[in-house]
């Protein structure tokens, strides 16, 4: 995950301040300085770090901090405050134009950097807020490229205008532009060509593009992975073509991160969006405080919460029914699987996880704990059962456990455990819904190193 040992290294760094119950200018300059390796270290642009450096110091070498009750408390808020300032402030949203006119976009950017999934995806997050878009595939060159965004916009559930490949991109990009009028669309969206580098043709191609096209919003799609390339390659389309905004891919990936510290710095152009795996709900409208307190440690409980919005397709009836069965311990092993689903759904229990306050720094510990195989065979463990004994388990007798434990490939040992921690679980359950105890609902199963987490 990115940031991860940049979020270690800060963690550390902040801890020898908090232990210290005066600071002085000595430790200040001190911890900034380690500050400023892990920022390197992690491919943020040196400039941008020499800037932000002496940002936090003029801020943190004043009595007011100095002579607090927690000095140390107070530089670790100058820091949260100047990294949020860095990638931006606020929240940038595509501009939009207003009533029914067509806002037509254009997405940008080097082969490879996942432009044509990306543009998929910001057509799905546009459709959750009302807007029809048409995607409009204008790279003729790529193999398969057309099919690509055919099958990204089937998935997304969104309309593709393709021309094949014997036309020109501007033209393809003009015929769109009246299907969208006559379509009734809003938006337009147009995949244009990416190259393995930047080159004369592919500028030359975008600026016409923009030429004779009212293009309102240019999109530039950076992988993240590629570090300070990716904030050069922004430079670069900016000084060109002109950019409105960046798209960062692929920061779920192994990466140093330094890119989305960087790129507003250096282009002066906000992130829009950034890509943290292949699923719609993956791609996240970037919030600078909140990337900002993942990067130090400090959780994002607010992108989790929506990020459960959209994952969750439960009814609210249905919500209502399993809710109600928790309080009275009635939890089932089809419950449970409801529950795996929509887990899987957000990412996994490790994302999950990363995403609570103080979990960040501690994700090495917190895979030790968590073994996906071992959840892998609970959930088989409950698809081995029939329906009947899902729903209920008082049902399950040493014989159909035998034949649980085969289907599920596992020892019967693993199955009587298994269904010992669940009746163990519901027992908690049902005691919280009276109000009598607290625990994690899914306390102690095999697989979380005896741990309990709260799901």
């Amino acid at each position: 995950m990115a940031f991860e040992s940049l979020t270690d290294k800060l963690q550390n760094i902040f801890k020898n301040l908090r232990g210290k119950g005066r600071l002085t200018e000595v430790d200040v300059k001190a911890a900034l300085k380690e500050v400023k390796m892990a920022l390197l270290e992690a491919d943020v642009n040196f400039k941008v770090v020499k800037q932000f450096v002496k940002s936090v110091e003029e801020r943190a070498i004043g009595q007011d901090v100095m002579n607090g009750l927690n000095p140390g408390q107070m530089v670790i808020k100058i820091v949260n405050e100047e990294m949020i300032a860095l990638m931006g402030s606020e929240t940038t949203e595509i501009a939009m134009q207003p009533g029914k006119a067509i806002t037509v976009i254009m997405m940008a950017g080097l082969q490879g950097a996942g432009k044509t999934t990306a543009t998929a995806k910001i057509a799905g997050k546009l459709k959750q807020k009302g807007k029809k878009s048409l995607l409009v595939a204008c790279d003729i060159y790529r193999p398969a490229a057309i099919e690509q965004l055919q099958i990204n916009g089937k998935k997304m559930e969104v309309d593709v205008f393709s021309m094949g490949t014997d036309h020109k991109p501007v033209e393809i990009a003009k015929e769109a532009i009246a299907h969208a009028e006559k379509n009734g669309h809003n938006v337009v969206i147009i995949d244009t060509a990416g190259r393995l580098h930047v080159d004369e043709d592919m500028m030359a191609e975008l600026q016409e593009i923009k030429s004779q096209v009212t293009v309102h919003q240019t999109l530039l799609v950076v992988d993240a992975m590629t570090g300070q390339d990716a904030v050069n390659v922004a430079s670069q389309f900016n000084e060109q073509i002109g950019i409105d905004g960046v798209v960062l891919t692929k920061l779920d990936g192994d990466t140093r991160g330094g890119a989305a510290l960087s790129i507003k710095a250096v282009t002066g152009r906000p992130i829009l969006y950034v890509g943290m795996g292949e699923k719609l709900s993956d791609m996240e409208q970037f919030y600078p405080d909140r990337m900002a307190n993942r990067i130090l440690g400090m959780g994002d409980v607010l992108s989790l919460i929506e990020k459960a919005q959209e994952s969750i397709d439960l009814d609210e009836e249905k919500g209502r029914e399993m809710a109600g069965r928790m309080k009275k311990g009635k939890f089932d092993f089809e419950d449970y699987l409801e529950s795996m689903k929509q887990m899987r759904n957000m990412g996994g229990l490790s994302s999950i996880l990363k995403m609570l306050p103080g979990m960040g720094a501690k994700m090495g510990d917190l895979e030790s704990m968590i073994d996906e195989k071992q959840l892998k065979h609970m959930e088989a463990i409950v698809l081995s059962m029939t329906k009947e004994e899902r729903r209920n388990p008082k049902l399950l007798n040493p014989r159909r456990k035998h034949r649980i434990a085969n289907g599920a490939g596992v020892d019967i040992a693993v199955v009587n455990r298994f269904i010992k921690q669940f009746e163990q679980s519901q027992k908690m359950m049902k005691q919280m819904g009276g109000g009598k105890k607290r625990g994690g609902m899914f306390g102690g199963f095999p697989g979380m190193g005896g741990g309990r987490f709260p799901f």
